[in-house]
């Protein structure tokens, strides 16, 4: 589990040799593409960390239409919190996109390492408040960017996505049509723009 331990070491600080006491608190599970962690109306119990692999969140509106709100690469944590935290029935769909490897992180994951290791309350909450600002940058996203801004930032957020998914993936993540991406992929190139 090398990746959720220099994660525990990196962004919490937690010393290194320190960091695998924390095993206590996760268990690892090897999904298959297209399996669900999580389904609308299911109450979300865990978060899951990337240690291997590719996830993505999304819903699916009364017309059938899916709309993903987050891709979950290595080193990623994703959950629904408000079902995770306040019991409600989930609205969203936790799903394997590639074949991966996930630690099932229990819903008092942070606590006990905060418990164990109580120099990690401040990180804990930076991250947190990280998570909260990335969530009202992608909504002032949707609401204000052009098309081809959004694509830009998605490029910056997830920079080896492109080459992990289907286009209609990504346009659903942009809020566009697969043909809008297109034609927004093909402006840029006219521009000459190459992605990284």
């Amino acid at each position: 589990m090398e990746n959720i331990t220099n994660y525990l070491s990196e962004i919490l600080e937690i010393p290194l040799d320190a960091a695998s006491t924390c095993s206590n608190f996760y268990t690892s599970k090897k999904v298959s593409k297209n399996e669900f962690l999580l389904r609308e109306g299911e109450v979300c119990h865990q978060t899951f960390f990337v240690e291997k692999g590719l996830l993505r969140m999304y819903s699916i509106d009364k017309n059938g239409k899916e709309h993903i709100i987050q891709f979950a690469p290595e080193k990623w944590l994703i959950s629904d919190r408000s079902s995770l935290y306040f019991g409600e029935k989930s609205k969203y769909f936790i799903e394997a996109v590639e074949d991966s490897e996930v630690l099932l992180l229990n819903d008092d994951f942070f606590t006990k390492v905060i418990e164990k290791f109580p120099n990690t309350a401040e990180n804990n909450d930076l991250l947190l408040q990280k998570h909260i600002r990335n969530l009202q940058n992608r909504v002032n996203s949707l609401l204000a960017e052009t098309a081809e801004e959004r694509y830009m930032n998605f490029i910056k957020m997830y920079p080896d996505i492109l080459l992990r998914v289907p286009q209609w993936m990504v346009a659903s993540y942009l809020g566009i049509t697969p043909e809008s991406l297109s034609r927004v992929r093909k402006e840029l190139a006219r521009k000459n723009f190459q992605p990284t």
